[in-house]
């Protein structure tokens, strides 16, 4: 055995994790890490990636854990690098993605304080707020301990992004190779979900078996556990509903029987009318509505069962009235189980297919107005279009503002990590990297992105790196010349009274070109489909610049209902 370098270190800690990519752009403090990855890295299965900004390293490291279950990694050096990725960390953050974030830092005897050097930045505090944990990497001895204890906090209870802080001589500080010891990772943390106290699950198994109309809600945590088979096993038990919460779509497939779209009328109704609901690693929140009434039964009349990895999950949004700390498909499964040996399958609540016949009339009006052949391209015309277009595998991203409602509308969803967005944090500027990283990840699967022209602008510099990479993607850009969602606030909450929201006209086609894409402008909607088509025959990455009705872009579906997320309790005066 010989010595080993602090980066060295890291990446070794790195690939017993099978990390597989560190997502970043290279500095001087880094430069033990990224060297360690040429000199041997990339031979074991560990890559950098190179993006044009940190904020795209961000989002493609949350991608990568979205569609492997694994935590992505992404790095920045000291100062700058390091602020210029917390946009991206900040979704992870909200929508509950463990992830690395690596930073680089100044020397430990220059730093924490800083005293004036150069890029100097307390980067312990900045990402505090935004991860579930942030150490300092202060010597050499603690490079394989923090690591490991980095992947141990992002994984288990409520996962999230946790955040290293790496002073560059540490990184290039020498130790001996026996005095670390580079663990596989069942010796320094669990590597499945903890189990649900029998009890509770027979108590649930018992609410299960007597409710009259029960219904399955299923979060992200249900998303992450892997539980679809089992969700969907549960409910043909029960002859009852599944929707999902609108941030864990994937989680089932939106055509099995059991299945109601969560923003539908379908859903909405059986998520009021429910007496029992089996709330399965969802936290309540605003686009869940809180889980009060009207879109929820009132707390006398509708119990809840709420199954999450994280204690402080556990009725924080609404009163429960079991409490089970476990993971979702293992509890699920136990239930099940339970179930099994105390009750008889049900036949089909008859009320499922009336929720169906509401779901179908509700989405008839949005496949009406698809159909449109105005020469004005309405946005819903795109979105079926691609949808209809791509292949029941495909993974779509969405991105933007108005953009993402009416994506959510026409698309239908079939496997887990086949819907790539914002979720809670409304975060906008990762459309594009997450598709490149989508591409990386599975490159056998179609991927496709639908992004509107003002969320597509903030990461534009990726181009580049989809071209590099070799990510065959499909960018479509629904092209209003504004940022629409905003406008559409200004139109109906300020009598039109337009302030920063419109953009002059740019070819974001020939902007792609230029990068080494395919490129058209689409005019005309039935040259949409054509379109899509010559965009996978290129053989390159391919970017459609689809011209949209301004004004049918301002109304899209249950906007009045977003903004009252937004201004809950908020009297807006009229002028």
């Amino acid at each position: 055995m010989g010595k080993l370098l602090g980066a060295e270190v890291l990446i070794k800690c790195l690939l017993q994790e099978n990390a597989q990519f560190i997502f970043g752009i290279p500095g001087a403090q880094p430069l033990g890490i990224t060297d360690a990855i040429h000199r041997f890295g990339r031979r074991e299965g560990l890559d950098f990636i190179m993006t044009r900004h940190e904020q795209a390293a961000a989002h493609m490291a949350d991608t990568f854990s979205r569609l492997t279950g694994r935590p992505g990694v992404c790095l920045g050096t000291v100062g700058p690098g390091a602020v210029d990725l917390v946009p991206g960390v900040y979704e992870a953050f909200v929508n509950s993605i463990p992830m690395l974030v690596l930073t680089c830092q100044n020397q430990t005897w220059r730093s924490y304080p800083d005293h004036g050097s150069t890029q100097g930045c307390n980067q312990l505090d900045l990402f505090r707020p935004i991860t579930k944990w942030s150490a300092v990497v202060s010597h050499w001895s603690r490079m394989a301990p923090l690591v490991q204890e980095a992947y141990r906090m992002a994984l288990t209870g409520r996962p999230g992004p946790v955040h290293l802080d790496l002073p560059v001589d540490v990184l290039f500080d020498q130790g001996e190779e026996e005095e670390v010891r580079i663990l596989p990772p069942a010796r320094y943390r669990p590597v499945s979900g903890p189990n649900a106290d029998p009890e509770l699950v027979r108590q649930a198994a018992e609410m299960l078996a007597h409710a009259q109309m029960p219904l399955i809600y299923a979060g992200g945590g249900a998303l992450r556990a892997g539980a679809s088979q089992e969700v969907l096993r549960l409910a043909e038990f029960l002859g009852c509903p599944v929707t999902t919460s609108v941030t864990a779509r994937g989680a089932i497939p939106e055509d099995a029987p059991q299945s109601l779209i969560s923003i539908g009328f379908g859903g909405l109704a059986a998520r009021n009318q429910a007496d029992v609901v089996l709330v399965l690693g969802c936290r309540l929140g605003a686009f869940d509505m809180w889980a009060k009434p009207p879109v929820w039964g009132p707390p006398d009349h509708q119990k809840i069962i709420q199954v999450d990895t994280a204690p402080e999950t556990l009725a924080e949004n609404r009163e429960t009235d079991l409490a089970i700390l476990g993971d979702a498909r293992a509890t699920v499964r136990d239930i099940r189980v339970a179930l099994e040996g105390t009750a008889e399958p049900r036949s089909e609540n008859p009320a499922l297919a009336q929720y169906k016949a509401a779901q179908g009339a509700w989405l008839q009006n949005f496949e009406n107005l698809a159909k449109s052949e105005g020469a004005a391209i309405h946005p819903l015309r795109v979105v079926k279009e691609a949808a209809t277009f791509f292949p029941r595998d495909a993974i779509c991203v969405t991105d933007g503002g108005n953009t993402t409602i009416w994506t959510h509308y026409l698309t239908r969803i079939y496997e887990p990590g086949s819907c790539l967005w914002s979720g809670d944090s409304g975060m906008g500027g990762g459309g594009l990297p997450k598709a490149i990283a989508a591409k990386l990840v599975c490159p056998q699967r179609p991927v496709y992105a639908i992004c509107g022209d003002g969320f597509f602008m903030m990461n534009v510099q990726e181009l580049e790196t989809a071209v590099r990479l070799g990510t065959n993607i499909v960018m479509v850009v629904n092209n209003d010349r504004a940022y629409g969602m905003i406008k559409a606030g200004q139109d109906g909450a300020c009598g039109q009274r337009y302030i920063g929201v419109d953009f002059t006209d740019v070819r974001y086609d020939r902007m792609a070109e230029a990068a080494g894409w395919y490129g058209e402008r689409v005019e005309d909607p039935q040259q949409i489909a054509p379109a899509l088509q010559r965009a996978v025959d290129s053989g390159k990455p391919a970017l459609l610049d689809v011209i949209i009705d301004e004004r049918a872009n301002l109304t899209p579906p249950d906007f009045a209902t977003v903004v009252g997320v937004w201004l809950e309790g908020i009297t807006i005066p009229q002028y």
